[in-house]
C-alpha cells in the first residue's frame, strides 16, 4: 500500500504532496495511496550524527544486538531516523537494513591510544601501529573511522594528544586512503590543531577550536559535531577531577564555559556543523531535542539552520537522500513551524521510517 503525505516540506517552505511508495519517494500521484498526513510541516526525519548505538547505559560495551536496537529505538522514537554510529565496541553490520533501526552511517571501534581511554570502548594501540589499525577499522566499518585525539594524561595531569603530530596526521592519511572518513574526538588546543591541519574529514566536539583553526575548516569543509549538551557536562567532571588533577579541572572548565562562543564563530564562518548528542554512556539516548535547543537557545544559531544541520542538510553530508523524487521514505510531521518554535521538535506528529508509519 502507498501512502500519501500533504504538508509543508521543508527546506523548500511549499505546500506539496508526496507519495511513499515501499521505501521511496515520488510526487507522481499514486492512486488509492493511504493519507497519513493532510497538514502540518514535512521533514526528511532528524540526525544525530554523534551517537553510539554499541555503548550501553553507565559506559559498558552492549550485551548484544537486541540492546543495540533498543537505544537505536529511543532515537528513532525521537523523530531520528539516521544516525552516524561514532565508534562502537561492539559490531552490528546487520542492523544497517534492519527495518526497525535509523539508517546508520557507522565508524567501527575506537582507535585510542594505550591505557588512557575508556576502558573496553578502544581498539588501543601504539603509535607504529596507529595506521593499520585506523584501516582495519575502516573495514569494519561503513564510511567512517573514529579516532580519539586526546584525552586526560595522567603523568602531567591534563589533557594531552593521543600520540604525536606525526602519527595523527598517518591516522588521517590512513583513513582516506582505505576510503573512508575520519573524525575524532578531541577537546583540547593541540590535538585539534594537528587534525584540521592534515585534513581530517570532521572534529568531534572541538571545544580546543581557535579563531585560525575555524577560519582554517571553513576553507577546507571541514565538519564540527559540537555534543553541546556532552559539553556542558564539563562542570561536573572538574568537579570530579579537582583533587587529583587541578590543571585539567581548571582546563576543562575553561573549555568548557567558552564553547558556545567556538560554536558561534564556526556557524559565523561557515564550518559545516551538525547535531550530535554524544549519546551512549553517559549521555541518554532520544536528547537530539535538546541538543538542538542548545544550539539555538546557548549558542544563538537561527533554528531555520539548526533544523538544517539536525535534517536535511546532515542526510545529504551522510549519504541519505531527502524528500526529492528517488529519495529514501523517511520523514516526520511536526503540527506546527519549527523555524517558528524550535521546541516543536519535541512533539512529532507522525514519524515514518523506511516507507513504515511509526506513529
Amino acid at each position: 500500500m502507498a501512502l500519501h503525505v500533504r504538508g509543508v516540506l521543508l527546506p523548500d517552505d511549499e505546500e506539496r504532496d508526496l507519495w511513499l511508495v515501499g521505501d521511496t519517494v515520488t510526487f507522481t500521484p499514486v492512486p488509492d495511496a493511504e493519507t497519513i498526513a493532510g497538514g502540518g510541516y514535512v521533514l526528511p526525519g532528524l540526525v544525530d550524527a554523534h551517537c553510539h548505538i554499541g555503548i550501553a547505559p553507565g559506559g559498558a560495551p552492549i550485551s548484544g544486538i537486541a540492546e543495540a536496537k533498543e537505544l537505536a529505538a529511543k532515537d528513532r522514537d525521537a523523530g531520528v531516523l539516521a544516525i552516524r554510529d561514532a565508534g562502537s565496541p561492539y559490531p552490528y553490520p546487520q542492523l544497517d537494513d534492519d527495518p526497525d533501526v535509523p539508517r546508520l552511517a557507522r565508524a567501527g571501534r575506537h582507535v585510542a591510544p594505550p591505557k588512557r581511554y575508556l576502558r573496553d570502548i578502544g581498539v588501543e594501540v601504539g603509535a607504529p601501529d596507529v595506521p593499520a589499525e585506523v584501516a582495519a577499522q575502516a573495514r569494519a566499518g561503513n564510511g567512517w573511522v573514529k579516532l580519539v585525539g586526546d584525552w586526560i594524561d595522567r603523568g602531567v595531569g591534563d589533557l594531552a594528544p593521543a600520540w604525536d603530530a606525526a602519527t595523527l596526521t598517518a591516522a588521517v592519511r590512513a583513513a582516506q586512503a582505505a576510503g573512508a572518513r575520519i573524525t575524532a574526538h578531541t577537546f583540547s588546543e593541540e590535538a585539534v590543531a594537528v587534525l584540521v591541519r592534515a585534513g581530517i574529514d570532521c572534529v568531534e566536539h572541538g571545544t580546543g577550536l581557535s579563531v585560525d583553526l575555524i577560519d582554517e575548516m571553513a576553507r577546507r569543509g571541514t565538519a564540527l559535531v559540537p555534543t553541546m549538551i556532552n559539553i556542558a557536562t564539563f562542570g561536573g567532571i572538574a568537579a570530579r577531577a579537582e583533587e587529583k588533577f587541578p590543571a585539567y579541572a581548571q582546563h576543562m572548565r575553561a573549555l568548557g564555559d567558552g564553547f558556545p562562543e567556538v560554536v558561534r564563530a564556526a556557524y559565523d564562518a561557515g564550518v559545516p556543523l551538525y547535531v550530535g548528542t554524544d549519546a551512549g554512556g553517559g549521555i541518554a539516548h532520544g536528547r537530539v531535542a535538546d541538543e538542538m535547543l542548545r544550539m539555538h537557545e546557548v549558542a544563538g544559531i537561527p533554528a531555520g539552520d539548526v533544523l538544517r544541520s539536525a535534517s536535511w542538510g546532515a542526510r545529504a553530508w551522510l549519504g541519505f537522500p531527502g524528500l526529492v523524487e528517488g529519495g529514501l521514505a523517511d520523514l516526520v510531521v511536526y503540527d506546527s513551524d519549527p523555524r517558528e518554535d524550535l521546541r516543536v521538535v519535541r512533539a512529532p506528529k507522525r514519524i515514518v521510517l523506511r516507507g513504515r508509519v511509526l506513529l
